[in-house]
């Protein structure tokens, strides 16, 4: 009986430290986001890599406080067909919000993004020109991000795929 009790504890144990591993990490413990960077100046720079290189700007806005800003991040990072497409395609731009720098002008010149919630998505074009603003949410599946959907949305608002070369 002793040893059944032992056996049951170091199994339960195993499992507790197998959980403990493959838990993933809290939000409040990444940092995508930099509160105090001037998101003006970042879209800027942006803008003007983007007009060289013929891409668009893809801002993300949102902030650490945010699982699915995160989430957003990682789901991309983590497959190489998007991450592939966007670093083709966009140059990226993180923009905080959050109670440490709201950004306010910033999102009241963009007609205000968070109205569709965090994270949103804008798309500049290389001029600076806004030329869509995305809610995330609609590119939602269940607890994370669908692929196919975030890829099509990537692809109709690429610079090759607004070019009127393109669309004869």
């Amino acid at each position: 009986m002793m040893m059944a009790v032992i056996l049951f504890t170091g199994i339960v144990s195993l499992r507790a430290q197998e959980a403990v591993k493959t838990e993933p990490a809290k939000p409040e413990a990444v940092k995508l986001y930099t509160p105090e960077a001037n998101a003006q100046e970042d879209i800027n720079k942006a803008v003007a890599q983007a007009k060289a290189a013929n891409k668009h700007v893809f801002v993300q806005i949102g902030g650490n406080w945010c699982p699915w800003c995160i989430k957003f991040h990682h789901f991309v990072d983590e497959d190489a067909d998007l991450k592939k497409y966007v670093t083709e395609n966009y140059v990226v731009v993180l923009v905080n919000t959050s109670k440490e720098n709201y950004n306010k002008e910033l999102l009241a010149k963009y007609e205000y993004p968070g109205r569709l919630g965090y994270p949103v998505f804008l798309i500049l074009d290389g001029t600076g020109r806004r030329l869509n603003t995305q809610d995330s949410g609609l590119l939602e599946q269940g607890e994370g991000y669908n692929k196919s959907k975030v890829m099509t949305f990537l692809r109709q608002w690429s610079a090759a795929a607004l070019d009127p070369k393109n669309n004869k």
